[in-house]
């Protein structure tokens, strides 16, 4: 394929996992990490859209079920990279969930469901992850804009994603002298399968299109690949100074 051949060079013979790669910003980061070289693994809750996701991403892809707010879960996909790549070169910490809760409605089992997938499980997944991982590989977290704007009703979800920024600091400290990089990417508002199915109606995701379109000074919502893009670029030898940012692909939302 002419555009894999063209883009190849960028991550050749690099070993990357993807977690949350079945739809939305995972998969569009996994199918350009593949496109520039590298072999990809992904892990997603459903079997179904696992495979065709993997179909799609094609270049040796492997989809390995899994929900990472599973500790076993997450053994598991660590011993099958393990016994069929023997090293992890680069993580994209992508999954997460969000629901919309506005203060006086938050549940328990809200607050438990986003901080068990969000902060619980984006820190085993790289815990897990550093054994694999030698000098020279880079590690990505999944952050959002949310982290540091108040959005109506996106309190809890803000929270764990502020939460995961506050982790990557602390990390890198933990990981001088290794030199594996670790950055985290905020994306604003991209409109994902994801919305729809969190419960969202056609009508509400085009309210939340035309209002965030309104706050962005590009004036328009981001696309999936815009987030996969500098994903790639963190991820690349081209970021091979840069570690511990958080990298803002929001239209230029939360710098206003």
């Amino acid at each position: 394929m002419a555009t894999r051949e063209h883009h190849a060079s960028k991550h050749e013979g690099k070993i990357a996992l993807v977690t949350g790669g079945s739809s939305g910003i995972g998969l569009a980061t996994a199918q350009r990490l593949a496109l520039e070289g590298a072999t990809v693994i992904i892990t997603g809750r459903r079997q179904q859209e696992l495979d065709a996701a993997v179909r799609q991403i094609g270049h040796n892809a492997m989809g390995i079920r899994g929900d990472i707010s599973s500790l076993k879960d997450l053994e598991r996909l660590f011993v099958a990279i393990q016994e069929r790549h023997g090293r992890l070169d680069i993580l994209f910490a992508n999954a997460g969930s969000g629901e919309f809760m506005p203060l006086g409605h938050i549940t328990e089992a809200h607050v438990d469901k986003t901080f068990d997938t969000n902060v619980k499980g984006t820190l085993f997944t790289v815990q897990m992850a550093l054994s694999l991982m030698a000098a020279g590989s880079a590690i990505v977290i999944n952050g959002s804009m949310a982290g540091a704007k108040g959005l109506p009703a996106f309190s809890v979800y803000a929270a764990s994603k502020a939460a995961l920024r506050a982790l990557a600091r602390g990390w890198l400290v933990d990981l001088k002298g290794r030199d594996i990089r670790i950055n985290v990417v905020a994306p604003g508002t991209i409109i994902t399968p994801g919305y729809k199915t969190g419960g969202l109606s056609d009508e509400q995701i085009e309210g939340i299109k035309a209002m965030a379109s309104a706050a962005a000074p590009l004036g328009r919502t981001g696309t999936e690949d815009e987030v996969a893009k500098a994903v790639s670029f963190l991820a690349s030898d081209d970021a091979s100074y840069i570690t511990g940012i958080e990298l803002f692909v929001d239209g230029g939302t939360a710098q206003i």
